[in-house]
């Protein structure tokens, strides 16, 4: 979106926990729910990200104008009422799992606090479902086929999310995909993928969700022999989420957690709404958004087929994988981003459409949810209501 015409730009922020001043960009002005007041929201939630060693993170304050116009209480001559409210949040970003995370407060005084909540939750998350270290749950479940395995809590749970994922969209986000995953040379850390590998791809078939057992009474897993997890599509989400609800509960202010594509948020929005731009690559999307949206609540993924992608026999290939084929889907997308009350939802509903491809606006639209597909040449294809134009609680 560009900015209108005749409101105020430019302004900027410090880092290093300083606060800075600035109007912001992408402005937009619109009724709220009640039609009592309009808001203009000034600045775009996200800044230009930097790149820091692992164990490293930065802080920064932002401030952002938000000015109310409403009519009630100014008599007499017909102008509306004017007030300015300035919403001060903080935000950290450090790397993990290959991208960015970023976490933002609505007390800055809390940010301390918060990104160690977050660092344990992510480390947590890690050591239960990755399928690149020996030492974790899921590689654990590897060695023990064809027996039931008890897991912990965090485990269980994250299965219990990717077989219903699976469940609610017929198979097409599917936990089992990790022997293709590995066929197609996605066998270890993606830093470490060959650019261009130039074996050719051994096709093997995804076993389907229906072959992992959960009994999550007892929190049992039966892994039948030859079955690999990959938990990437819900996992990361499924920690955004927890992530945020653990941090608005401990801290009790608003919080905001991006893990790349996937962001969730818990407890109360600030004024104007968490402000949001939405691109083909989460590291750029402030500098180049796709659109800007304002989100009262909920939560929004994005999946991509340009992000995690090299080649393979001389073909390229991705990271979402359709398990009808046991290939890399066909890219009609380029990206799909989903609004959804929780971003395991956005996340399973945008890893579907990237696998649906032609079929994904109306399966979208039937469903009910706001989302923005981008073809290969670059079109947008807003579905659903996309973007809203006041703050909305998905």
């Amino acid at each position: 979106m560009a900015r209108p015409r005749g409101q105020p730009g430019g302004g900027g922020h410090r880092g290093g926990g300083r606060r800075g001043r600035g109007t912001g960009r992408g402005a937009r002005v619109g009724p709220d729910r009640h039609g009592q007041r309009r808001q203009l929201h000034h600045r775009q939630l996200h800044h230009r990200q930097q790149h820091h060693r692992f164990g490293q993170h930065h802080r920064q304050h932002h401030r952002r104008r938000v000015v109310v116009v409403g009519q009630r209480g100014f008599p007499g001559h017909g102008q509306p009422a004017r007030r300015v409210r300035w919403v001060v949040t903080a935000r950290a970003e450090f790397p993990v799992w290959g991208t960015t995370a970023v976490l933002v407060v609505t007390d800055p005084t809390r940010l301390r606090t918060a990104t160690a909540l977050l660092r344990a939750h992510l480390a947590e998350v890690d050591l239960a479902c990755s399928r690149f270290r020996s030492d974790s749950e899921v590689s654990r479940l590897h060695t023990t086929p064809g027996r039931a395995v008890a897991v912990s809590p965090l485990l269980a749970e994250a299965l219990g999310v990717a077989l219903r994922a699976a469940r609610l969209t017929g198979g097409l986000v599917d936990p089992t995909v990790g022997t293709a995953l590995r066929a197609h040379g996605y066998d270890r850390d993606f830093a470490a993928v060959a650019a261009d590998d130039p074996r050719p791809i051994g096709v093997r078939r995804v076993p389907g969700w229906h072959r992992l057992h959960l009994d999550e009474g007892r929190r049992e897993v039966l892994l039948p022999r030859g079955v690999h997890l990959d938990l990437g599509a819900t996992a990361k989400a499924l920690a955004a989420d927890r992530a945020a609800a653990a941090v608005a509960a401990r801290t009790g202010c608003g919080v905001l957690v991006a893990l790349g594509g996937d962001l969730a948020t818990a407890g109360r929005a600030p004024v104007g709404g968490w402000q949001v731009a939405v691109g083909d690559d989460h590291r750029t999307a402030a500098r180049a958004p796709r659109s800007r949206i304002a989100l009262g609540g909920g939560a929004v993924a994005t999946s991509s087929t340009t992000r995690r992608a090299w080649r393979r026999a001389g073909r390229p290939v991705h990271h979402v994988i359709d398990p009808r084929t046991g290939r890399s889907a066909d890219v009609v997308w380029r990206t799909a981003s989903v609004v959804a009350q929780s971003c395991v939802d956005a996340n399973t509903a945008a890893t579907a459409a990237i696998v649906l491809g032609a079929d994904a606006p109306a399966w979208l639209a039937d469903r009910g949810l706001p989302a923005l597909l981008v073809a290969g040449d670059g079109t947008a294809l807003p579905v659903g209501g996309w973007p809203a134009a006041e703050p909305v609680v998905a």
